[in-house]
């Protein structure tokens, strides 16, 4: 089914590993659209309550194969027929999404892990704004994440100073979840998601939608939203679970639904 990534799913959480490592698991056209794809397929699938996406080899992505690029190419028109698609389907999943971000996160890749819920990051893992060093814009919605992230002044200088941004300088930003050990990052990302995977999931997904509309929206407006969004939370089952299980003395089992 796919080429340039594996798909899998594991104790209700869909991985997504980008599969390219011999490029540092740099963008193609068929990788952006086999992304799409599987965000697509595990946003649909009620046996999947969270999602990682993360790299094969020693890089998450180092962004945009350039040996796809010439003098010639519109790059106006590569984000609106690739990357935009790609990143509008992870804006539009409602279920947590991890990035597990297991080396260098350069350019798109950058990008496409600030699209994500959650940062985990390998002690060994950096960022780097790359788009300068090639006379480019931060593409891929990067300055539409970043500056909520850490601020306009901090996302100037990123974008324009390109420096590499090591794990633990993410995590002082507020960039990054949480470091983990290289000797542990398998387990740890594992526990994460599965962590994610047991919780309530509809109510990630309004917590997650509520969080977008308040950049939109003024206070009167929100509140009718955040009323809105309670009521659909109160009306699953998992709140029902919640409360018994309170009631009850006992852990909840929540079944996202």
């Amino acid at each position: 089914m796919f080429e340039t990534i594996t798909y899998t799913i594991e104790n209700q959480v869909a991985w997504i590993r980008l599969n390219r490592p011999d490029k540092l698991n740099a963008f193609t056209e068929q990788m952006n659209r086999e992304i799409q794809k599987a965000i697509k397929q595990s946003s649909t699938d009620p046996m999947v309550r969270s999602i990682v996406i993360t790299g094969e080899g020693r890089a998450f992505s180092s962004g945009q194969d350039l040996a796809e690029v010439d003098e010639n190419m519109d790059h106006g028109e590569v984000l609106r027929k690739r990357y935009g698609p790609m990143m509008k389907e992870l804006a539009r999943c409602e279920k947590p999404v991890i990035a597990a971000v297991n080396g260098v996160a350069a350019g798109a890749g950058f990008s496409l892990a600030l699209a994500c819920d959650f940062r985990l990051l390998s002690d060994k893992a950096s960022f780097v704004q790359a788009f300068i060093h090639v006379g480019l814009v931060p593409d891929s919605g990067n300055l539409y994440f970043l500056p909520k992230l850490i601020g306009n002044a901090k996302a100037l200088e990123l974008a324009v100073l390109g420096e590499k941004i090591r794990a633990e300088d993410a995590k002082e930003l507020g960039l990054a979840t949480r470091v983990i050990e290289q000797e542990k990052w398998e387990e740890e990302v594992k526990a994460f998601a599965e962590r994610l995977a047991c919780m309530p999931t509809q109510a990630i997904g309004l917590i997650k939608r509520s969080l977008q509309a308040s950049w939109s929206m003024n206070f009167d407006e929100y509140l009718e939203h955040e009323a809105y969004s309670q009521r659909i939370a109160g009306l699953t089952n998992d709140h029902k679970e919640g409360v018994t299980s309170f009631v009850e003395k006992r852990k909840p089992v929540f079944k996202g639904n």
